[in-house]
């Protein structure tokens, strides 16, 4: 039995060392243009080289993507930009327009090829297609059923990646025009508005201006906002179907998240692959990944076409932890230093999340400036956003672990 690699995002070079760090086997990132995540961090051309050489370093994969789709004024600063980043060695580019796709071919014809999922692969002769074609792997599109999958894997013999986890789009495979039309914003150049999450009412023609809310609750009504979507509870289906690489949507979102998630299905991969006989579904997994901001989890088109209840029809995310802060130093004597991403503060009970599932809740007696030492000066009551605190702790800490605490119903 093949075990998929498991394809985590990397927004930003920090996101990229949390993705490997809590156990991705690849990484996929954009540089400032030309790539579906514009408003993300991304990385400069000259960070790329460092960022992958690190994961090369911790034997992780990277995957750089183009996968816009650019128009002729695009086509010269395309180029420009394929000949910057030609030396450098990712393992693959993911791109998803066929004139890009040659560009590349044209610049490095020794770079592997990943097609996208934007470019809506839903049936075994689009692969096949795409093969001919020098692709070397296939990013199905969401729309695809586990039979589908294993259709296409039956008639194909390129590696075969599929999500599994993140944000899913009202539209086909995200290939929308809503935000262009509502805001100017390109979704397929990467400047997505997101107006399927927006609050939308009723007019009537000759009402103008009164404007009836549709239902469902005080905040409004969201009629075109997905549930998120969520397959860890099919891992012994998908790794059955033969798919190549499990890929984690994210790019934008943050490192709670991404340490969240990756470390819940690497755990679930793991266990199965190393005894599939025995392997047990634990409900304390999909519980990790609901202390996360999430807007509910559906299964998407996986087992059956959704329904009503794999959307959400209110405004908020759903959340019920806060992530507080990092650990940049471990030492073997149990202290660590926290870099604060949110303020806490002494008398609060915090969480350490380490890789493979480890977990320590402890209650914040004491914390001292990173300058103070071991606790000889005075100490602080708090930590506020980026501010370094040291910490002792009665369990194995590691760099790039975070902190987290449970939400509190006031806030």
């Amino acid at each position: 039995m093949k075990k998929p690699e498991l394809l985590a995002p990397a927004g930003n070079l920090e996101k990229l060392r949390i993705a490997i760090h809590y156990g991705a086997d690849a990484v996929y990132m954009g540089g400032r243009s030309y790539n579906l995540r514009s408003q993300s961090d991304n990385f400069s051309v000259e960070d790329m080289g460092p960022a992958v050489d690190y994961a090369h370093r911790h034997g992780v994969k990277t995957y750089l993507t183009v996968n816009s789709y650019p128009d002729n004024n695009d086509i010269d600063g395309l180029y420009a930009y394929l000949e910057e980043v030609a030396h450098i060695p990712f393992d693959a580019y993911i791109v998803a327009d066929p004139g890009v796709m040659e560009m590349a071919g044209e610049i490095s014809p020794e770079r592997t090829i990943h097609l996208s999922t934007q470019a809506n692969t839903t049936n075994w002769k689009s692969i096949l297609f795409w093969e001919k074609r020098g692709v070397r792997r296939v990013n199905l599109a969401r729309e695809m059923s586990l039979e589908g999958i294993r259709e296409a894997r039956r008639r194909s013999g390129i590696e075969l990646e599929v999500f599994v986890h993140g944000a899913m789009c009202i539209s086909y495979s995200g290939r929308c025009l809503l935000s262009s039309v509502m805001s100017g914003r390109n979704a397929n150049i990467g400047a997505c508005a997101h107006p399927c999450r927006w609050n939308y009412a009723l007019v009537e023609e000759k009402r103008p201006g009164e404007y009836y809310p549709i239902g469902e609750d005080e905040t409004g009504t969201f009629i075109f906002n997905s549930k998120d979507l969520c397959l860890l509870e099919y891992i012994p289906e998908l790794v059955g179907s033969g798919v190549d690489s499990l890929k984690i949507e994210g790019r934008m979102k943050g490192i709670h998240y991404l340490a969240s998630v990756i470390r819940v299905y690497r755990e679930a991969l793991d266990r199965y692959c190393e005894d599939p006989g025995n392997y047990l579904f634990r409900r304390e997994w999909l519980d990790e990944l609901c202390k996360i901001s999430h807007r509910g989890y559906t299964a998407g088109f996986f087992l059956e076409k959704p329904g009503g209840s794999d959307h959400e029809y209110h405004s908020s995310y759903i959340r019920n932890h806060d992530f507080v802060g990092v650990v940049l130093e471990a030492g073997d004597n149990g202290t660590v230093v926290v870099e604060a991403r949110n303020r806490f503060a002494v008398g609060e009970r915090v969480e350490f999340i380490g890789r493979g599932m480890s977990s320590h809740v402890f209650l914040l007696e004491r914390m001292y400036g990173e300058e103070s030492g071991s606790g000889e000066d005075p100490p602080v009551t708090h930590a506020n956003p980026n501010q370094r605190v040291r910490l002792q702790v009665p369990f194995p800490v590691e760099k790039y672990d975070l902190v987290r605490r449970e939400k509190c119903l006031a806030d």
